[in-house]
């Protein structure tokens, strides 16, 4: 769907038998919220935005400060079609303001609209593309989520060893369905593990739809009688699950990463600067004890390094030709907020393109074995959470484009994720509960 009236939304909904719309938004964690508005209280919603306690949400506002409002982006309208089709079920997401209309420094998606504007600012146009890794598991005879893998497939396989077929089929259709164009689907290497991939777009179109992905793919799941997970290392003797993040750069219709990439070019500055602030950057990228299970395994990085094709390193160049040419990070993990991820690794090639930083050269080995690391001085990304945001805290380069109040809560947040899992009776039970179930 395409609006870009209020007139266009509501007729649509008196045309399509629409009874409720969800406001969607997400924390600054990236956990998504939503409130949900009668069709017939949509008309005053549109016009004056939607009121709510912000003291409530995580990081966001304090209790003696807490209004703020939800204002609907119109070209994000969809219908979700797991719903009935009797009272049919509409969604927007929001940008989040303060009731004057002052801009709120916790509106994740403002943040990264802004960065991306800096590009454009710069005659460059920037693409983002996702390969998002998730599990599927059996539920109980009481609907409650196992820890038990719905196959024991591994990479590329069919069926009978791959089970989820049919699911990501269904969540092809629906993706489809939903105004996402899923491009890749495939099992992965751990038991029932699964990755779906979707075509590249604009910054913030990629970041609403991997919310969008996560929902569909949930609602499918559970629709069949299985649970899913985002957790980024939910067995511990199985692969963790990426995602990958894939950006693109154009300036006058021409892909400037096709081709040889001079250390000293846009390209080659715009990933110097994401190598240069990687480690500061890991907090927001994963944001969870767990994430950092996930490193140094064979599937996901642990030295700051780039290379053509090698799988090994944090970033490399896929060998491909055309509009598909771009750079690939491939540290974060599918718990993070992308709003904040996609936007602050922007934020970090761009701060190389503006201050002309020049690429390393290149590491053309396999750094999954730490010993062919050995006598390169290469730096790593933070081994645990408490490190990511010490180097975080650290970082001169987050305190200029990072909102200091989203940044002090981000912070303080994490380490109380640090603390608790700490301090919990059953550390393996919190995790199940709060993170297995619920990312």
């Amino acid at each position: 769907m395409s609006y870009t009236t209020q007139q266009d939304i509501l007729d649509f909904v008196e045309d399509n038998n629409v009874k409720f719309v969800r406001f969607a938004f997400c924390d600054i964690f990236g956990v998504q919220k939503n409130i949900a508005v009668l069709a017939s209280d949509l008309p005053k919603a549109l016009e004056e935005g939607v009121c709510f306690d912000g003291s409530s949400i995580a990081g966001f506002m304090h209790v003696e400060e807490s209004d703020l409002v939800l204002r609907p982006d119109l070209s994000t309208t969809t219908i979700l079609p797991w719903r009935t089709a009797e009272g049919r079920v509409m969604q927007f997401f929001c940008d989040v303001e303060k009731p004057d209309n002052a801009p709120f420094g916790g509106n994740c998606r403002g943040f990264l609209r802004d960065i991306n504007r800096r590009f454009r600012n710069l005659g460059l146009s920037c693409n983002v593309g996702t390969e998002c890794e998730f599990y599927l598991f059996e539920n109980d005879d009481h609907g409650r989520p196992t820890r038990i893998p719905i196959d024991a497939g591994g990479y590329f396989d069919v069926a009978p060893l791959d089970a989820g077929e049919n699911l990501r089929r269904d969540i092809c259709l629906t993706m489809e369905q939903m105004g996402l164009a899923p491009q890749h689907s495939h099992h992965e290497n751990g038991h029932g593990q699964n990755e779906i991939d979707f075509h590249y777009a604009g910054p913030l179109r990629t970041a609403d739809n991997i919310f969008l992905f996560k929902q569909i793919v949930r609602a499918v799941a559970a629709s069949n009688g299985f649970h899913s997970s985002f957790l980024p290392k939910p067995l511990p003797d199985q692969a963790g699950s990426g995602l990958h993040i894939n950006f693109s750069l154009s300036m006058d219709g021409r892909n400037l990463f096709e081709g040889d990439i001079a250390p000293d070019s846009i390209p080659g500055s715009f990933m110097a600067g994401i190598l240069r602030h990687s480690r500061e950057l890991t907090t927001f990228t994963n944001p969870l004890p767990n994430s950092y299970l996930r490193f140094g395994c064979d599937e996901a990085p642990r030295y700051v390094s780039w290379s053509r094709q090698n799988r090994s390193q944090l970033v490399r160049i896929p060998q491909v030709k055309g509009d598909n040419c771009r750079m690939e990070l491939r540290s974060p993990d599918p718990a993070c907020n992308p709003y904040l991820a996609i936007g602050l690794v922007l934020a970090a090639g761009l701060d190389g393109i503006e201050n002309r930083m020049v690429l390393s050269a290149p590491v053309n080995k396999n750094l999954f074995d730490p010993s062919m690391a050995e006598g390169l001085s290469l730096e790593t990304l933070p081994a645990s959470l408490e490190e990511a945001v010490q180097a975080a805290e650290e970082s001169e380069f987050l305190r200029r484009v990072l909102p200091e109040q989203l940044a002090t809560r981000y912070f303080t947040e994490e380490l109380k994720r640090c603390e608790a899992l700490k301090h919990a009776s059953d550390p393996v039970e919190y995790e199940r509960t709060h993170y297995f179930n619920a990312i």
